[in-house]
């Protein structure tokens, strides 16, 4: 952490009502939440965040700082920062992650939650043996090749075909400015290690999955989580892996409804 507060990037933008984190996921950038800001700042005070090696962040030297454990206590150091008592979380695929872990080790400090399609957060054990070498071998390009295989990694926004054209194009900004090696050290100590799914029993905090059902993959992960986590509402759109991109709309409501009611 800088001084008293977090590596990461933040700002925070005009609202009504509690602080809301949101946290992105790998390769992606403040831009995830470009189409959600106006509507969110009716019911809270949006705070955006990039991920190390993303966007504005550092990429500081790995492996501490990019450790799943070290983003929950450099989000407990912005909450801090922000003088905040309580506030909102909203994680997008990895990000999920990160804030679900937060939501587990700092109950008190949130209000309610808000998740969306995460298969790295709810993957089963074993998921790090699995993944680890799809994540070796994306380093070794990353850092062998930079801003290249940036633009031909399977997740860069150059590849999506069904966000609207203003998100696509502030996304595929934004991979300039990503760090080739911090994307890399992302993917070899924050992805493989961030799953929570073997403590949701343990959610205290009430919490919404807003789930894009066109990604098949990310259907079991929701039926476990709807089994198995306490305090749990799921609301169902007709989008992909990136819902509040795709069904922006849809997802300002369902958010926004939900925040609303446990707004202090």
């Amino acid at each position: 952490m800088n001084g008293n507060g977090p590596l990461f990037y933040y700002e925070v933008h005009e609202g009504q009502g509690p602080y809301l984190v949101l946290v992105h996921g790998y390769l992606s950038s403040r831009a995830q939440w470009l189409l959600n800001l106006e509507a969110l700042s009716r019911v809270a005070r949006p705070v955006v965040i990039e991920l190390l090696g993303h966007g504005r962040s550092p990429t500081p030297q790995p492996p501490g700082p990019y450790l799943p454990d070290s983003y929950v206590e450099q989000l407990e150091a912005l909450r801090r920062a922000l003088g905040a008592e309580r506030w909102f979380l909203c994680g997008q695929s990895l990000g999920a992650g990160l804030t679900l872990r937060y939501a587990l080790a700092y109950p008190e400090r949130v209000l309610a939650q808000v998740f969306t399609n995460s298969t790295s957060a709810l993957a089963p054990e074993g998921w790090d043996r699995s993944i680890r070498p799809v994540m070796e071998r994306e380093a070794e390009r990353l850092l062998r090749d930079g801003r290249r295989a940036l633009r031909d990694h399977f997740l860069s926004p150059l590849r999506a075909s069904r966000f609207p054209r203003e998100a696509k194009e502030a996304l595929v900004r934004d991979l300039s400015l990503h760090d080739p090696a911090g994307i890399a050290y992302t993917g070899l100590y924050t992805v493989p290690r961030v799953s929570v799914r073997s403590r949701l029993g343990e959610n205290r905090v009430p919490t919404l999955l807003v789930v894009g059902e066109r990604e098949e993959r990310f259907q079991e992960s929701r039926r476990y989580a709807e089994a198995h986590m306490p305090c749990l509402e799921v609301a169902a759109l007709d989008a992909g892996h990136s819902v509040n991109i795709e069904d922006a709309p849809g997802f300002n409501r369902a958010v926004s409804d939900f925040l609303r009611r446990f707004r202090d």
